[in-house]
C-alpha cells in the first residue's frame, strides 16, 4: 500500500485557500494601482511569488492542481490587467482634473459710458411788465415867478411914488424862478434901492426884473429857463419885509404893467 506523502505545509484545504488568498492579492493589487501609481506593481510581484510559492506546495499534493506556470501565467495575467486599469485610472483622473480645473478666461469689463447729466433748464422768472411811467409834461415856456405867493401890491402909483411892479410875498428864503427863458445879464447889488437883484433878457424886447433877494444863485452870461431858480427871497435894498418886487421891461428901464404882460403869457394874477 502506497502512502502519498504530503508536504510540510500541504494540508487539506492549503490548496482552496491559496487560491482565494490569490484572488484577494490580485484585487488588492488592481486596486491600489488605480488608486496611487506605478509603485503598487512592487507589491503585485511580490504577491505574485507568494502565490507562486503556495502553489508549487500544493502541486506536491495533486497532480490535477495548476503548475508553477499556470501561476506564472496568472500573474502575468494579473500584471496585465492592472497595467491596463492604470492607464485607464490615469485617464479617468486626468479627465476628471480637466473638468474640475475652472477655465481662465479673460473677461473685458464692458466700457460703461456714465449717463450724461440732464441739462436743467431753469424757468425764466416771469417778466412782469409795469406800466410805462408817465411821461413828464412839457415844462411851459412861461410861469408864475413864485407860485402860491400872495400879492400885496400892484403895479401903479403908491404914496405919490409910481410903484413899477408887483410884489409878491413868501416865507423868507423861498427860491424866485425865472417866468421864461433867456440870458442873465445883471446879478447881484447893481442897482440902488433894488438890493440883490437879477435881470433877464428873453430875447424877444423884453427883460424881467426880480429885486430884494437874499441870495442869487445864478451869474451874468447864465442861459436860464421857464422855472429855474434865480435866487432866494428876501429883503434887502428898500424893502420893508420879505418879499418879491418883479418888473417887466420893455428895454431897459422902460417898466411896464407885468399883470398885462403875465396873462398875455396864460398867467393870471390877483391885481
Amino acid at each position: 500500500m502506497t502512502y502519498f506523502r504530503r508536504g510540510k505545509h500541504s494540508v487539506p484545504g492549503n490548496l482552496d485557500k491559496s487560491r482565494d488568498r490569490l484572488a484577494q492579492t490580485g484585487g488588492m493589487v488592481r486596486g491600489g494601482l488605480a488608486r496611487h501609481s506605478r509603485q503598487a506593481l512592487a507589491i503585485t510581484a511580490l504577491a505574485g511569488v507568494s502565490a507562486f510559492g503556495l502553489i508549487a506546495g500544493a502541486a506536491n499534493a495533486n497532480d490535477n492542481d495548476p503548475t508553477p506556470a499556470d501561476a506564472a501565467k496568472a500573474i502575468t495575467n494579473v500584471a496585465t490587467v492592472d497595467a491596463l486599469a492604470e492607464r485607464q485610472y490615469i485617464a479617468e483622473d486626468a479627465s476628471r482634473y480637466q473638468r474640475s480645473t475652472p477655465v481662465e478666461t479673460t473677461t473685458t469689463k464692458p466700457t460703461t459710458t456714465p449717463p450724461k447729466k440732464p441739462t436743467v433748464t431753469k424757468p425764466k422768472p416771469a417778466t412782469v411788465k409795469t406800466a410805462p411811467k408817465p411821461a413828464a409834461a412839457p415844462r411851459p415856456a412861461w410861469l408864475i415867478p413864485m407860485k402860491g405867493a400872495q400879492v400885496t401890491s400892484c403895479f401903479g402909483q403908491r404914496w405919490g411914488v409910481l410903484h413899477a411892479g408887483i410884489d409878491f410875498a413868501m416865507p423868507s428864503g423861498t427860491p424866485i424862478r425865472a417866468v421864461g427863458a433867456g440870458t442873465v445879464v445883471s446879478a447881484g447889488w447893481a442897482y440902488s434901492g433894488y438890493g440883490i437883484s437879477v435881470v433877464v433878457d428873453h430875447h424877444n424886447g423884453y427883460l424881467t426884473h426880480y429885486a430884494h433877494m437874499s441870495q442869487d444863485k445864478v451869474s451874468v452870461g447864465d442861459e436860464v429857463k421857464a422855472g429855474d431858480i434865480l435866487g432866494l427871497e428876501g429883503s434887502t435894498g428898500d424893502s420893508t419885509g420879505p418879499h418879491l418886487h418883479f418888473e417887466v421891461h420893455k428895454g431897459m428901464w422902460n417898466q411896464i404893467n407885468p399883470d398885462g404882460w403875465l396873462a398875455d403869457r396864460g398867467i393870471q394874477t390877483s391885481c
